[in-house]
């Protein structure tokens, strides 16, 4: 895998960002530290990133398991460490899963698979942040 990240110059503190598969994204600072908040903050993108990666696997694991998911958003609430290195030392994620007849047992088994086994994002943000979820069954 491999990303690559340029600095747009010295209007201000946004980056573009482009990605192995060929996408864009852009990055900004906040007004404080020279950005115009134009775009998501760097450590922003990596809950994005996080989000994306553990919605991933409880739809397939759900799907996988012939349960009829139809939809699936997950929040996630960091905390970050007051001093430098900034880390996140708190992330809690709240997953709501629609669907018809969703087992509750199914849903909390591919929230926690995700989590103990198959999110790389979320097992490598674990190493220094406290991981927490949720869950609530929509149906229809």
């Amino acid at each position: 895998m491999e990303v690559s990240v340029s600095w747009n110059g010295p209007s201000g503190m946004s980056f573009r960002a482009q990605t192995g598969s060929g996408h864009m994204v852009s990055m900004d600072g906040a007004p404080e530290g020279g950005g115009h908040n134009l775009a998501p903050r760097p450590m922003e993108m990596v809950l994005l990133g996080t989000g994306g990666c553990t919605a991933y696997d409880v739809v397939l694991i759900l799907k996988r398991g012939r349960e009829d998911v139809r939809g699936c958003d997950v929040t996630l609430k960091a905390e970050r460490a007051d001093t430098d290195p900034k880390v996140f030392t708190r992330i809690h994620f709240h997953f709501t899963v629609s669907g018809k007849n969703l087992k509750p047992a199914a849903v909390e088994r591919a929230v926690s698979l995700s989590h103990d086994k198959y999110c790389s994002a979320s097992i490598m943000l674990a190493k220094t942040a406290e991981i927490t979820h949720s869950f609530e069954i929509v149906e229809g």
